[in-house]
């Protein structure tokens, strides 16, 4: 185990090895670089990602233990169900990517500011029109109320933030990406850093040489093609 952080510089795209991480502060790994697609794509299929202040310098992560779903125990509560149904929302792929990171990056009640600064928004939008990033969003008619967005790695989905402006709609978009992921043969969602509300939605910890194994198995197993087809959907409540 390494005692120092490893300094980045803007034109290779390296990354020490995530096991070097360190314990304190928990999953720090590297400082600088750029968030250029090319070396974000990099990090995620080596189980790093980029999570930093507005104004500070790139800080890349690789936690231990990781926060993960695996998609195929998960299922929507009885309370949930009856809400999407008495509501009549939809859900939709890929319709509002930049309306959704946006609303992700909003300043929320209990937070003095956000992470997701403008040049974190605007290299997860090269991200998308790349093909690479995703958003699922909430609909109650016309009016977007939840979402969330993230990268598909391989049959594996990095998901990021999420956001809700009615109660239970980012658990919608939740529930809408695990259907979605699970019709399509994917496997697994990463959470990256665990809190109290990820546990409460079914979240498990991880080693993390247990998840990075896993990330190897999945990472070159893409989704079939038109997975990420943008469309409207019902929920199968």
């Amino acid at each position: 185990m390494v005692s120092a952080v490893s300094y980045l510089n803007q034109h290779a795209q390296w990354f020490p090895p995530a096991h070097q991480a360190l314990d304190d502060p928990n999953g720090l790994l590297a400082i600088g670089g750029d968030l250029s697609p090319d070396r974000l794509l990099h990090a995620y299929r080596n189980g790093i990602f980029p999570w930093f202040n507005p104004g500070d310098p790139i800080l890349w992560w690789s936690p231990n233990p990781r926060a993960v779903f695996d998609i195929y125990t998960l299922s929507p509560s009885r309370s949930l169900r009856k809400a999407v149904r008495q509501q009549g929302w939809q859900y939709s792929i890929d319709l509002a990517f930049d309306r959704v990171i946006a609303a992700c990056a909003a300043p929320r009640n209990n937070q003095d500011g956000t992470w997701i600064s403008e040049e974190m928004q605007h290299a997860y939008r090269r991200l998308h029109h790349e093909g690479h990033a995703h958003s699922v969003e909430v609909w109650d008619g016309n009016e977007l109320i939840g979402g969330l967005y993230g990268l598909a790695i391989g049959s594996l989905f990095c998901g990021e933030s999420m956001f809700h402006t009615r109660s239970n709609a980012s658990k919608a978009a939740f529930w809408a990406l695990s259907s979605h992921l699970q019709k399509a043969g994917g496997r697994w969602i990463d959470a990256q850093v665990p809190n109290d509300h990820l546990m409460r939605l079914g979240a498990q910890l991880l080693p993390r040489q247990e998840f990075l194994s896993h990330l190897r198995a999945l990472r070159d197993q893409p989704l079939p093609e038109g997975t990420w087809q943008s469309g409207r959907y019902a929920f199968d409540v």
